[in-house]
């Protein structure tokens, strides 16, 4: 798994209108939510290549960014349809907490006896726990719950998931 690595910088929304007549923008939020957005004083456009000063404040379902130097509705609107990103430096996170876009493509392991499962290729929220949908080789999809019992380590940095399957998890049986 040596071509494994995590992305610096990671897409949490994009620029979907205008807010006002002072360059204030509305983003439609990809992370958790527009609070988690909001947080961030430096955004970043082009993957990381252009850094942005930023407040942000959330505003119902999406957040109202203003950005540094943009001071009218022209300006803001000529930024419409602009991904915005974060730098995950940013980001401190409690132990065993990720995020979801270095999940998958994680592969999954039998962390008794080292068989491959597949990959992560989706992440679920169920309100319980979260699932992992793991995809083998063939495509056929296989749902795991995010649960102690059952993913014993996660090693994200170099994209493997260990499990302990429960019984019939894997079973081929229709």
């Amino acid at each position: 798994m040596g071509d494994f690595m995590l992305k610096q910088y990671l897409e949490v929304g994009k620029i979907v209108g205008t807010h006002g007549l002072n360059g204030e923008m509305r983003v439609e939020c990809w992370c958790d939510s527009p609070e988690f957005l909001c947080y961030f004083k430096n955004l970043y456009f082009d993957e990381g290549k252009q850094k942005l000063k930023v407040k942000s404040r959330p505003h119902k379902n999406i957040a109202l960014v203003k950005i540094q130097d943009i001071n009218s509705i022209e300006q803001a609107d000529m930024l419409r349809g602009k991904v915005l990103y974060i730098n995950r430096d940013d980001v401190r996170f409690e132990e065993g907490v990720h995020f979801v876009q270095d999940l998958l493509s994680c592969e999954v392991k039998d962390a008794d006896t080292a068989e491959v499962y597949g990959k992560i290729t989706d992440v679920l929220y169920t309100g319980a726990n979260d699932v992992y949908e793991i995809t083998n080789e063939d495509g056929k999809k296989f749902l795991i719950p995010v649960i102690d019992d059952v993913v014993v380590n996660k090693d994200v940095e170099n994209g493997v998931v260990e499990i302990k399957p429960m019984k019939g998890l894997f079973d081929d049986e229709d």
